[in-house]
């Protein structure tokens, strides 16, 4: 494409509800504590803002209206929430033009010197051009070396071509010894991993899945049903179907697709539409969505209303913790060749 059409994205670092507060609180020399014990009466969520937790919290609104300090630290913290703190380079994001970028927007360079665009992401996608992620692992390094090593004794190997059913490697994760596994390594994962009892590379695949903050809710629930402790109950038949073979429990972003094609006979774009209103939870558009499934579960499948409400529920659940299968099983297959070699 040529150096002059290809560039990483830049990332803009906003000053949150948290954050905001404890940077005015320094600048206006209100003391840690202080500051801290404002900043806590916060919920620590995405997107939350000031203005919603002023009026929501009457500890927190007392607080502020009790002190003339207190008053002008709320007045520039709510101007200054949102406005850009600091800048970065986007982890995996890069733009590519079909002429020099220059052209369509405008450009910097980055700490290390790289050529970075100074719209964002959403900015980028706005006004038309390509952006690819292109993740880069070290992890990879770290295997074609091994690879590299082992070809000294045995030249034709290689590592796309080794089984992957090997017992002694699904015993060394059981065994808990991940030192240096790909993804497997962290404490809560060694635990998981020996009480899961991994007997096959989707066990793998799922747990990495799985393994993630909300989603991890889930895992005693697959255990049991694994274990055969319990069975998987499903509203409907057609959900064993798309559920069935992680125990019951929706942890791709496939599945809630699935899910949508067919009980309610979307198409997997419309599908794919769904999943991204019930991600983002907005009321409007999943009001919209709701209705849509009603209506489709009823001409598909003869599902009355009351149940497709209560499978709609529970999809839009799942759907908030959906994992790309693609993504997990990319991973999975780096996570067993780490382990095996």
């Amino acid at each position: 494409y040529g150096e002059r059409s290809v560039s990483h994205i830049i990332t803009y670092g906003k000053l949150g509800a948290k954050s905001v507060l404890r940077d005015v609180c320094r600048v206006m020399g209100i003391s840690y504590g202080e500051g801290d014990r404002i900043a806590k009466l916060i919920e620590a969520k995405p997107d939350i803002k000031l203005k919603d937790e002023y009026e929501s919290k009457p500890e927190l609104k007392e607080l502020i209206e009790s002190s003339s300090t207190y008053q002008q630290l709320w007045s520039y913290a709510t101007k200054l929430e949102g406005l850009a703190r600091n800048v970065g380079v986007h982890a995996a994001g890069v733009v590519i033009g079909d002429r020099p970028l220059d052209e369509h927007v405008p450009l910097t360079r980055g700490n290390e010197g790289e050529v970075v665009t100074q719209y964002d992401m959403k900015a980028i996608t706005d006004v038309g051009l390509l952006k690819m992620d292109f993740l880069g692992l070290k992890n990879l390094t770290v295997i074609q070396e091994a690879v590299q090593h082992i070809r000294k004794h045995t030249p034709d190997f290689e590592i796309e071509n080794v089984e992957l059913e090997d017992w002694k490697t699904f015993e060394l994760l059981n065994r808990g010894e991940t030192m240096g596994v790909f993804q497997l390594e962290s404490g809560g994962m060694v635990e998981t991993c020996r009480k899961y009892a991994i007997e096959k590379i989707d066990d793998i695949i799922d747990l990495l899945a799985v393994y993630r903050p909300g989603a991890m809710q889930f895992i005693d629930q697959m255990l049991d049903v694994k274990k055969g402790r319990t069975r998987a109950m499903y509203e409907h038949p057609l959900l064993e179907n798309v559920a069935g073979g992680t125990y019951g429990v929706m942890i791709y972003q496939e599945q809630v697709q699935n899910a949508a094609k067919l009980l309610a006979g979307y198409s997997l774009g419309g599908a794919d539409l769904l999943r991204r209103a019930m991600g983002k939870k907005d009321p409007v558009e999943m009001e919209k969505q709701r209705a849509k499934f009603v209506e489709g579960c009823e001409k598909t499948n003869n599902i009355q209303k009351k149940l497709a409400d209560q499978i709609f529920d529970k999809i839009a659940m799942f759907a908030g913790y959906g994992f790309n299968k693609s993504h997990s099983a990319c991973y999975g297959h780096i996570s067993y060749w780490t382990a095996y070699l």
